[in-house]
């Protein structure tokens, strides 16, 4: 086999992990990967080809050692600002959407965000929402003096909407929500840009809007954080994969736990010392985020870590926020890189998030930094 060079120095292998076998029996190779469901993935040639392009191409880029060798081009920071609705389940049983929606509103100034959705089915409700935005309303002068694009926060009270409360029957979908009406509103409003929906809990009202509205699928891009959330109401989900095939939608269920397992973990940038060193004490905003947890969770924020640096129009390439492999499914739908030299502690795709670990953090770390000055 013949090794590609890469930019670092170090070499990396197209047949890696999984793909040692021979081409011809490649038609009935298997992949089980580590998702909530424990599903196989049988792989066509398409489908192999295309988890095989994107390792390559990852690790071309990145080089190959534990942290990441250059920003991938693209995204918010290079000017690119996208619209944003984030659907979440705030204010339930796990902290980490308090601490993402936190470092959500740091970056706020390069954000269009147009709404901020509450998705239980658990106690949380968009109040809880709206005790984040109180804590920004007491950093925002400091964070204005950084950015005047920092949007004030009453205008991020008035996208703040209750969605549903309770999860879908068996079909999928139920009854329309402030949270589903709003997606709705947004999506077919006049701008060419394309709507980014970013689901931190059940996609209960993500799955209502695409039911009430389907030409809304021209016109949003879905990145939802799988796993546990998708527990919460399988039978939207299976709606949306099941009925929607075209849906523009990434699929996170292990990749986004590259955000607190792996990479750079030593001296400041562990889990822990982060946290107490640089959020500890950085305004209402930090000391919130240490209120409700003091480590590094945040299970959330690759999907926005994903709209911050890197290609979004092309989830394959790298991003803050992962990289992720096309499957026979659809055109438009992208999961887990199940090549194994990919994963960490047997979750798929989760180097693909945290090779940038020490960039993300030191942006972050900046960032908090604002409030303080």
């Amino acid at each position: 086999m013949n090794p590609l060079r890469s930019q670092s120095g170090g070499s990396v292998t197209l047949t890696t992990g999984y793909y040692r076998e021979s081409l011809r029996d490649r038609a009935s190779l298997r992949l089980r990967v580590q998702r909530t469901f424990d599903k196989e993935l049988v792989l066509n040639d398409k489908l192999y080809h295309s988890i095989a392009y994107g390792t390559l191409l990852f690790a071309v880029v990145i080089g190959c050692g534990p942290t990441a060798t250059a920003a991938p081009p693209g995204g918010a920071l290079d000017d690119q600002r996208p619209r944003v609705i984030i659907s979440t389940d705030i204010g339930g049983s796990d902290p980490d959407d308090f601490q993402s929606m936190v470092h959500l509103l740091l970056y706020a100034d390069v954000l269009d965000i147009e709404g901020l959705i509450s998705s239980p089915p658990q106690a949380g409700r968009s109040k809880h929402i709206l005790d984040v935005i109180d804590a920004y309303a007491h950093d925002y002068a400091q964070l204005k003096n950084h950015s005047s694009a920092y949007p004030t926060p009453d205008a991020l009270r008035r996208v703040t909407k209750q969605g549903a409360i309770d999860k879908a029957p068996r079909a999928g979908w139920s009854e329309p929500t402030a949270g589903s009406r709003w997606i709705i509103a947004r999506a077919l409003a006049a701008d060419k840009r394309p709507l980014w929906i970013l689901v931190w809990g059940s996609i209960t009202d993500v799955a209502q809007a695409v039911h009430d509205e389907p030409s809304i699928k021209n016109d949003i891009r879905v990145y939802s954080i799988g796993s546990w959330n998708t527990a919460q109401d399988q039978a939207a989900r299976e709606y949306l994969f099941e009925q929607h095939a075209d849906l523009w939608w990434i699929e996170s269920d292990t990749t986004f736990r590259g955000m607190y397992v792996g990479g750079q973990q030593d001296g400041e940038w562990d889990n822990k010392r982060f946290v107490a060193t640089h959020v500890k004490g950085h305004g209402a905003l930090g000391d919130l985020f240490w209120q409700k947890k003091r480590d590094i969770k945040m299970g959330d924020t690759p999907s926005l870590l994903y709209l911050l640096r890197g290609n979004p129009d092309d989830p394959t390439t790298p991003h803050w926020g992962g990289a992720y492999v096309a499957s026979d499914h659809g055109p438009r739908y992208w999961t887990d890189n199940p090549d194994r030299s990919l994963a960490t502690n047997k979750r798929a795709g989760a180097k693909t998030v945290s090779t940038w670990r020490k960039e993300y953090l030191e942006d972050w770390k900046e960032r908090m930094d604002r409030v303080n000055k």
